[in-house]
């Protein structure tokens, strides 16, 4: 590195001191004159550009002090012109009396784009000027250098440049050598700071108390090592914390990259594999089941959480899976044991069943009991009284007995559903003609307000159960409004079922709970009602047995629309 510096710097200074040296000597003046013309004309650009980027930049001082100021430090006249070559400001003369500049070339070639450079006679004191002239935004600079003094040059100062010449040459060499040297001493300790660097030693440091350019290159790569090592430091603890607390958690996760390479796993899916996952091999490799695999698969392509159930996992036990994608790309999934859960939603359901179908005999016999005793004349009104308490409640029992039977082989997924391909308008047409009755009765006009002919999959009984449900539902607390409106329309990949009342309307607190088993709004009108409270449950269930789904909208006094969609047939499809 010496050498290849020294030479360089060797080569720069001989080629400039022995090229003006023997130039001078062989042309003399002539050469001279145009050697010295051509510094003023370089000089003068340069000026000229830092004139103009005074001018675009500084907004603390005037135009003309800028002007003035440029003028004086270069030696020279300094002028402004706009685009249409009216002189703003002249350091040598008042601006309103200087003629129009745009035809002068040298002002054309500048506000053209260009750095423009003329040189001529001045009419005003007849001695040669060099102009050079630079854009500016809105206009254009110019500096006017007399060139009187390239007469004044004599064979003095050619001489005495020779001699100085001669002199350099032998100066240089000392100062080449002296310079290359302290140059590759100070490089050659940032080359053993990166190589300590690049090999990880994060402490290494360049101890470099220069301000030059070489001392701040050193500086710079200083403060970028101590930043490196400090977020190293920072996402060593983070993920010493994240570790910490994936490991604490009771539920399995694990990491893969977008090639579906496991990169990281918790202790939660060491013991729920009996033995960590290979890190940086396929996942397939560690686990087979394909509901798990897809779940990854799809969060990692589509960019979108994904949710799924396992049962192979491990053997005899359930799991549900939700993948996240992770923004380097691959996904993160967390396996959650349901298997307790299932159990004891397994026996809560059995439970219900079997305690409602036990009370259904006793229930009946109280009914049909009660039911005789009020049939027979020897009662008198305070036992018929009684009488009568006791068949409503029971009747109120066995209701809810049966609603609670359906609920739970809807939920258990016990009661099969015979899916086929219905028209939309047929299963409103059923509903309408088997509640019209009903709903007059109640004082309450049914209709159907917008129909489709689309066909959907679903099982007529089940949909008929669901209408009746919340048409019911509808004349038990909205009769009030003295008209009830079916109807359908077309969503994307189905359709849409409203049932649409005009009641008194339901609080915007209420409504996430409505479909809740025994949620009732306004539990006193209920009970008067007989109502069950798992009506809303019971419906809710079979729309999501459909693959479809229910809501409710309702503002107070301005009644409710209960909504379920069910997916369109596509003729050809499982």
């Amino acid at each position: 590195m010496r050498k290849r510096i020294f030479v360089k710097l060797m080569f720069v200074f001989l080629l400039v001191i022995g090229v003006a040296a023997i130039a001078t000597q062989l042309t003399v003046r002539k050469v001279w004159r145009r050697s010295l013309h051509e510094q003023i004309e370089r000089n003068l650009k340069e000026k000229t550009v830092m004139f103009a980027h005074r001018v675009d930049a500084d907004r603390q001082h005037s135009l003309a002090d800028i002007t003035s100021q440029e003028g004086q430090s270069a030696g020279a006249r300094a002028t402004v012109i706009d685009p249409t070559g009216k002189v703003l400001a002249d350091s040598e003369a008042d601006p309103a009396t200087v003629e129009n500049a745009s035809q002068q070339r040298e002002f054309a070639r500048a506000l053209a784009g260009q750095v423009g450079v003329e040189e001529r006679l001045s009419k005003t004191v007849d001695v040669p000027f060099l102009y050079v002239a630079a854009p500016v935004s809105g206009g254009a600079v110019r500096l006017a250098y007399p060139l009187a003094e390239i007469e004044t040059t004599d064979r003095p100062l050619l001489l005495a440049l020779l001699w100085g010449s001669l002199a350099a040459v032998s100066l240089a060499l000392l100062i080449a050598t002296a310079a290359s040297q302290y140059v590759a001493w100070r490089l050659q300790k940032i080359v053993q700071f990166a190589e300590r660097l690049a090999a990880g030693d994060l402490t290494a440091k360049i101890a470099s108390s220069s301000s030059d350019e070489i001392g701040q290159v050193a500086a710079a790569l200083d403060k970028t090592a101590r930043r490196i090592e400090e977020g190293y430091v920072r996402v060593e603890n983070n993920q010493r914390e994240l570790e910490t607390l994936l490991n604490s958690m009771q539920d399995a996760v694990i990491a893969v990259d977008s090639a579906g390479r496991v990169q990281w796993a918790n202790r939660g899916m060491d013991r729920l594999l009996l033995r960590p996952p290979r890190l940086n091999a396929p996942l397939v490799d560690s686990v087979r089941d394909p509901d798990f695999l897809t779940a990854i698969h799809d969060a990692a392509r589509d960019q979108l959480v994904t949710s799924a159930r396992s049962n192979t996992i491990a053997a005899g036990r359930t799991f549900d899976v939700t993948a996240a994608p992770m923004p380097g790309g691959g996904a993160v999934a967390v396996i959650r044991d349901l298997t307790e859960t299932a159990r004891m939603e397994k026996s809560r359901r059995d439970f219900i069943a079997n305690v409602s179908h036990e009370l259904r005999t006793p229930l009946t016999s109280i009914h049909g009991y009660t039911e005789t005793l009020l049939d027979s004349p020897l009662a008198d009104s305070h036992v018929r009284d009684f009488l009568e308490i006791i068949r409503k409640n029971g009747a109120r029992m066995s209701r809810l007995t049966e609603d609670l039977l359906t609920l739970a082989r809807v939920e258990s997924g016990e009661q099969r559903f015979e899916v086929e391909p219905v028209s939309s308008d047929e299963l409103l047409q059923d509903a309408l003609e088997s509640f019209r009755e009903t709903a007059r009765s109640h004082g309450v006009d049914l209709k159907i307000d917008a129909s489709c002919p689309t066909q959907v999959n679903a099982d007529r009984e089940a949909i008929h159960q669901i209408f009746s449900n919340l048409i019911e539902n509808a004349l038990k607390y909205a009769s009030s409004g003295n008209k009830l409106i079916l109807g359908a329309r077309t969503v994307e990949k189905g359709v849409e079922f409203s049932v649409e009342d005009f009641g008194p309307g339901i609080a915007s607190g209420h409504l996430p709970r409505l479909f809740e088993r025994f949620y009732r709004v306004d539990k006193a009108r209920s009970r008067e009602s007989g109502g069950t409270g798992l009506g809303l449950a019971i419906a809710k269930h079979i729309v999501l047995a459909h693959g479809g789904t229910i809501r409710a909208e309702s503002e107070l006094n301005h009644g409710s629309t209960f909504l379920f969609t069910l997916p369109q047939h596509i003729p050809g499809a499982a």
